[in-house]
């Protein structure tokens, strides 16, 4: 069989306010401790402890993203990798039912209008971010992927004149 597989990691960079919910989540532990102290007494610091493993294990880990692409033939799935730890998988699609795969910005996407948009992409203002213009569940959806120059080599060889590498 000629399959084409590949495979790519992009890490998403830290946002602004990932800092912003860390700092938020010790502060809250510290005010159940000092506040808790004088009404519950040593209570408020199992309470603490508790807050301390949820946020450990639920809230910090979503803070680490990995978006990973895999292309198979002309198949596009997308997984999120969380800390490097937990995997799901966010969309499968078929990139030879895009209408456009156009660079973010490029003019050409202009007279696309999406219904919704979704970032996978690391998340900063690099020109190698693509916008595919698809339809998804009757909607038009725009979903932003970070492809290398391999991928888009491949992404090419399908799409032919529906891809542009401006």
């Amino acid at each position: 069989m000629n399959d084409a597989l590949y495979e790519l990691i992009v890490a998403r960079k830290p946002k602004p306010y990932d800092l912003a919910v860390r700092i938020l989540v010790i502060l809250l532990i510290a005010a159940v401790v000092i506040i808790g102290m004088p009404f519950i007494g040593i209570l408020s610091f199992v309470i603490a402890v508790i807050l301390a493993m949820l946020a450990y294990y639920f809230v910090f880990p979503r803070l680490s993203v990995e978006y990973e692409y895999i292309l198979l033939n002309h198949d596009l799935q997308i997984d999120v990798i969380y800390n490097r730890a937990k995997r799901k998988s966010l969309r499968t699609f078929d990139i030879q039912g895009a209408e456009i795969i156009a660079p973010k910005g490029s003019p050409r996407l202009n007279s696309y209008k999406p219904d919704k948009v979704y970032d996978y992409s690391s998340g900063g203002s690099s020109d190698k971010i693509y916008a595919v213009m698809i339809p998804m569940e009757q909607k038009n959806v725009c979903i932003y992927i970070e492809p290398d120059a391999k991928m888009t080599d491949l992404m090419k060889q399908w799409m032919g004149m529906k891809m542009y590498q401006d």
